[in-house]
Order: C-alpha cells, then structure tokens, then sequence
C-alpha cells in the first residue's frame, strides 16, 4: 500500500492546496447530501413520534435503544465470530474487540491523521442504529452522526482514489456538520478541534481541506433550503458591563460543570465492563425514570428527542420558576447518559446545546436579563464544557451573531465553562476515586477522555 503521507511531503504547496480542495469539494458534496438526507428521515420519523401520546413517548425511545442494542450486538458481529461467516458477508457488520460500537466519534477521533485506515464498511450497521435511537426519540443528537457519516463517505471514494482520501473524508466531516447545523465555520472547527484529540497535524492539507468542506456543506445547506438544528440567537444585549460579567460567570460556571459531569459519566459508562443487556436495563431504567419525570414537570415532549421540545416548552412557559427549569436540566442530563450508556447510538453535541440552554434560562429571571440571551450563552457554554470543543462554541458564537454586548457575552461564558468543565471533570474523578486500568480502556479511550 502506498504511503500517502511520502507523497504529501514531497509535493508543492501549490500541488497540496489543489488536492485538499479537490478532495474536499468531491468528498463533502457527497457526504453534505447523505447527510441532509438521512437527517431529514430523521426528522420525519421524529415528527411521527412526537404526536403519539404520552405513555408511547416515553416507550418509544426505549424500544429505540433496544433496536439499537440488537442491531450492533446481534447483527453486528465480533471478529472472532467473522471467522465462521463467510468473507463477504461478515466484512459489514465486524467490529474489533472491546470496541465503543455505539460511540460514533470514537472512529473518527482514533483514525485522525489516517483516515485511510476509517473503517466506512461499518457505516449500514451504524446507521440503522442511529435511526432506530434518534428517530424513535432518544434523547440523542445528529451532529456526531453527521460528522461520522461525512468521514465514512470520505474514506470509502478514498478506496478508488487513493490521494484524495484524507482531504475528502476530512472535508466530509466538516461538510456533514456544516450542512446540519448551516455554519461553515462550525463545520471546520469540529472536525479540527475533535480530531485534535488524536494528535492529528493542523496543516495545510486538513485545515484545506476543513475550510473546504465547511463551506461546500453550508452551501447545500443555502441551496436545499434545510433547517435541520434549531439555534437560539441572542437579541437583546445584557444591560450593562457588569450584568454582562456576572452572567458569564454564574451561566458559565453552571452550564460547563452540569455538561461536563453529564460526560464524565458517559466515559465511565463506556470504560464499564458490563454486557450489553446489563448496560440496557440499568440505563433504559434510569432514562425511564427522567422521561416520566420530565413529562409529568414539564411536558412529554420536553422529554424526547435531542433537546429541541425541552427548548420549546421553557420558551412558551413563560413564569416557570426557575428551580423547575433547573430541574428538568437535570433531568435531560441524566436522560441523555442514560441513553448514551444503555447503547443509544447518536451525538451529544446537540443534547448539550439543549442543556446548557436550559441552564442558563433557569438564571435569566434573577439577572433580570433576556431569556434568549440566557439561552445562547448556556448553550455555547454547554460545547466548550461538557464537549470540550471551545474554538467550536467561539466559532458558533461568533457565526450566529447577535448584539455586540451580547456576543461578548456569550464569548465570556465560552471561556468561564471551558475552567468550570475541566476543573468539573477532575473533581468527579477524585470523588468516584475510579482507577483506568488499561484492560478498561481501548486505546481511543487511553489518548482521549472525551471522545463521546
């Protein structure tokens, strides 16, 4: 096989531009268009789900993760279990032992810098499992399949074209995001900043290749007319100087610590040594429980679904006290490690959104500031915290504009929640006193702690 990383060394940088955006255009026009695709059937079969009544909402997204267990555990295969199925038919659905089957960025983190090496066969049997848990309304998001899926695509037409495979799944990625959420600059910065976390070299060739594909999927997005995400945008700026800190401060520090907490525990979920069914009942047990407790607060739609009902319902229930907010906050977040832990198949970049939303409308009434406000700067500081993705919560910042006082704002918190996320994650390391063993771990989990 040849090495194209020899022949990426020793080209022009003329000659390395042109491939990168070459790659990238090519890459992510394709994986832009699967990806808006499939998240529009996942919005179709969403919008069926979330007209039913209320006991088969909460049932729903059981029965989904269910689906989803059965489909990577019994369809999908080990590569022991390979060795007595024919060749062909086994290459789909083979995954390597003691793998994340269920935690999509796991491949995308750990094939970083050699995306030759993605294994895309495995995109069919992931992606049944996406829309059987996000489509029948788990408290998952699209973002993490849209930048799997971007990758997978990139990599497979590498096959074929052996040079354009590292641009064209890199510009995928960054395409899949960019065309779901319509920020190209979005786009870019997670796939960077995610693969990063794998020690992939930001050179000419990725960063290209990145911008590239950013810009294709946000163009398709304009072109296709999609809205697939929902983003709040903050209109009214805080009242002064002062407000503006203390709201960076306080939502900041609550929206990175619940977040980052929130994925503390879906990384000690993944590192748990526990069968498939034991993972589904403890976990579809306790999201159970915070669906009937969020629909019985707030609203059975509240309960569903990456976060968007949750956001709904806080903004039509205007003179909601503040404790209930902050309650089903809470809610969402257990929900959403419940999922994530039961072997729900789907991103948490969106969910995060939701929560740290949540939190910081639940200090919007006693700083007396804008709900919406409250909102965007919760949710930026939901990224940086508990994705740990800051350049991509100040890229979304920056991009979704607003008032100069309010993106400042929104900025403040992005850094407030980066401290309170990292010094939250420390914090619940020494209380739970967890030791990482190295047969807990694979080697994704050895190199990144946060690869959700």
């Amino acid at each position: 096989m040849r090495d194209s990383t020899a022949h990426t060394a020793a080209s022009s940088l003329p000659s390395i531009i042109a491939v990168s955006a070459l790659g990238a255009l090519f890459g992510g026009s394709i994986a832009a268009l699967l990806v808006v695709g499939f998240t529009e059937m996942l919005k179709a079969l969403l919008a069926v789900v979330s007209r039913q009544n209320t006991w088969l909402l909460i049932l729903l997204p059981l029965v989904g993760i269910a689906l989803s267990v059965l489909v990577l555990y019994r369809l999908g295969l080990s590569e022991e279990q390979c060795l007595q199925q024919p060749r062909r038919a086994s290459k789909w659905r083979a995954f390597p032992p003691d793998s994340a089957r269920s935690h999509l960025s796991d491949d995308v983190v750990s094939s970083a810098g050699h995306e030759e090496r993605f294994p895309w066969h495995l995109a069919p049997i992931r992606l049944l499992a996406i829309l059987s848990t996000v489509g029948l309304g788990g408290p998952l998001g699209t973002e993490a399949p849209a930048a799997y899926l971007g990758v997978a695509t990139g990599a497979a037409l590498g096959v074929r074209w052996r040079r354009l495979v590292r641009p064209a799944a890199v510009g995928g990625g960054a395409a899949g995001v960019a065309a779901l959420i319509g920020i190209p600059l979005v786009g870019t910065a997670y796939i960077l900043e995610l693969e990063r976390r794998h020690k992939a070299p930001l050179n000419v060739e990725r960063v290209t290749a990145a911008l590239v594909g950013g810009l294709v999927g946000w163009l398709l997005n304009i072109w296709l007319g999609v809205n697939l995400i929902r983003l709040v945008v903050p209109k009214e700026p805080p009242h002064s100087v002062l407000q503006a800190v203390i709201t960076a401060l306080l939502i900041g520090v609550l929206s990175g610590s619940i977040t980052s907490i929130c994925g503390a525990a879906i990384y000690k979920a993944k590192a748990w040594r526990a069968s498939p069914i034991v993972r589904l009942e403890f976990g579809g047990l306790a999201l159970g429980v915070a669906a009937v407790m969020i629909a019985l607060i707030a609203s059975p739609s509240a309960a569903i679904g990456p976060g968007g009902g949750a956001i709904t319902w806080v903004e039509s229930a205007t003179g909601t006290a503040a404790i209930t907010v902050l309650v089903v906050d809470l809610l969402r977040a257990v929900a959403t490690t419940a999922a994530a832990a039961a072997g729900g198949c789907g991103g948490l970049f969106v969910p995060f959104l939701a929560i740290g939303d949540l939190a910081g409308r639940a200090f919007a009434p006693s700083l007396a500031i804008p709900s919406d406000l409250a909102g965007a700067a919760g949710a930026a500081g939901g990224i940086s915290g508990g994705y740990h993705l800051p350049l991509t919560a100040v890229a979304l910042v920056l991009s979704q504009g607003g008032p100069r006082l309010a993106v400042l704002t929104c900025l403040a918190t992005v850094v407030v929640a980066a401290f309170a996320g990292t010094w939250s994650a420390k914090l619940v390391d020494r209380i739970l006193a967890l030791r990482r063993t190295a047969i807990a771990k694979t080697a994704v989990l050895a190199e990144d702690p946060y690869s959700f």
